[in-house]
């Protein structure tokens, strides 16, 4: 059995269905090789967590349009149409997060990657949430996964021993950065495999 007291959640991608496509749908661009150009050097997911990690929407987006004018509209509808990226909550994650907090020995927190900027829309929109005992968010953290401070602040603010936790991110090179801290993870790819997961830490 392992004495696990502590579940850490990453957000978008495990509780919260964040995707670009549906602004940057299939008829959005003339052809894929626009599109594949557009994400693999425009607006890439190297720059948009630079804003995860504190940076200015305004700024990050008025510095794009000077390097690729040509690309304005794509360009402006990254943040400008951002609420459009935010689907609904995962809801089977939701439920085996609602599962788990019937356990009253357990604490739960959040470590996301996300702009302090747009966080607010998803506190508003997702009830869920608020239920956890703390959080840290990259964006008001000026600081993001994987570095080891981010998740080292948050080992900090609430007490948290790395050792005795579970961390459930979508992204394996976070995985890998919380394991180099003690932290036992499950990289997340669905619901049924996170049950089986949980599961076998005797957490369901």
């Amino acid at each position: 059995m392992y004495d696990i007291n502590t579940v850490i959640f990453d957000l978008g991608g495990v509780l919260v269905d964040w995707n670009p496509n549906y602004v940057y749908h299939e008829n959005y661009f003339l052809t894929k090789e626009q599109k594949d150009y557009f994400f693999n050097n425009i607006c890439t997911s190297e720059w948009n967590e630079n804003q995860d990690a504190g940076y200015s929407l305004k700024k990050a987006t008025e510095e794009k349009l000077v390097e690729f004018p040509d690309w304005k509209n794509s360009i402006q509808d990254f943040y400008g149409k951002w609420e459009e990226m935010l689907g609904g909550p995962m809801n089977d994650t939701v439920e085996i997060f609602r599962q788990l907090k019937q356990n009253q020995q357990l604490k739960f927190y959040a470590l996301t990657n996300w702009s302090a900027e747009t966080f607010p829309i998803a506190l508003k929109r997702f009830d869920f949430l608020h239920w956890f005992d703390g959080r840290a968010v990259s964006g008001e953290e000026k600081t993001r996964k994987p570095f080891p401070e981010f998740f080292q602040l948050l080992f900090d603010r609430y007490q948290i021993d790395p050792t005795t936790s579970i961390f459930i991110d979508d992204n394996l090179r976070n995985i890998n950065a919380g394991n180099a801290l003690g932290l036992k993870g499950i990289c997340f790819t669905d619901s049924k495999q996170l049950k089986e997961e949980l599961k076998k830490y005797g957490l369901l």
